[in-house]
């Protein structure tokens, strides 16, 4: 149970990662009822978007014959080129209609540097570009994080991670979660999620 100090992270739940948009996660937009049924047992919550300016490095569209979920090696390391998605200001970047968290505080935009990617709502791809949230929740005086939406084995599995490196305990609430499944990615993520010291609850 959430307690005045834990704060729950909202994930991505955007239209181009629900059926029909540009990266739809399989079953995505199950999550939104979900979400909204345990939203307000929160006090503390924090949204986050994926939010790329066009021609972003992490789209295949921007790597000449490259096609979407090849690999690319990008300065920081190996990356996924995905499809077009999540582009600053069109509908596929919106948060989904039916998604009601009147009472979050935060929206964290990520992935807005053209170069790197960032799965992480505390750090992006390069691993050294820190988004503030980590300073944000301490200076609330949270200890600890729940984690949902989409995808899992990607900017869920990287955002939980990344906060118990930030110092916080963190779990994901796996009925609140969604993934892809790229190359058996869902297996390695709940793998090294627990190898991290993240709760899957």
């Amino acid at each position: 149970m959430p307690t005045p100090f834990t704060a729950l992270i909202v994930v991505d739940v955007q239209n181009d990662f629900c059926p029909g948009g540009a990266l739809a996660v399989p079953d995505g937009a199950a999550v939104v009822p979900v979400i909204n049924e345990m939203v307000p047992r929160y006090a503390n919550v924090v949204l986050t978007q994926d939010w790329h300016p066009a021609g972003h490095a992490s789209f295949a569209s921007a790597h000449a014959g490259k096609a979407p979920f090849e690999m690319t090696t990008m300065p920081y390391g190996p990356q996924v080129l995905w499809p077009d998605h999540c582009v600053q200001g069109t509908e596929g970047a919106a948060l989904h209609k039916d998604l009601f968290i009147p009472q979050a505080q935060l929206i964290i935009r990520k992935g807005y540097h053209v170069g790197v990617d960032s799965y992480s709502a505390f750090r992006e791809a390069d691993r050294v570009t820190h988004t503030g949230l980590a300073g944000y929740l301490r200076e609330r005086g949270i200890t600890e994080v729940h984690v949902v939406g989409l995808a899992t084995d990607f900017c869920v599995a990287w955002t939980a991670m990344d906060a118990v490196a930030a110092g916080f305990s963190a779990s994901v609430i796996e009925s609140a979660c969604r993934g892809i499944d790229l190359g058996g990615s869902m297996a390695r993520a709940w793998s090294d999620l627990e190898a991290a010291g993240v709760r899957r609850i």
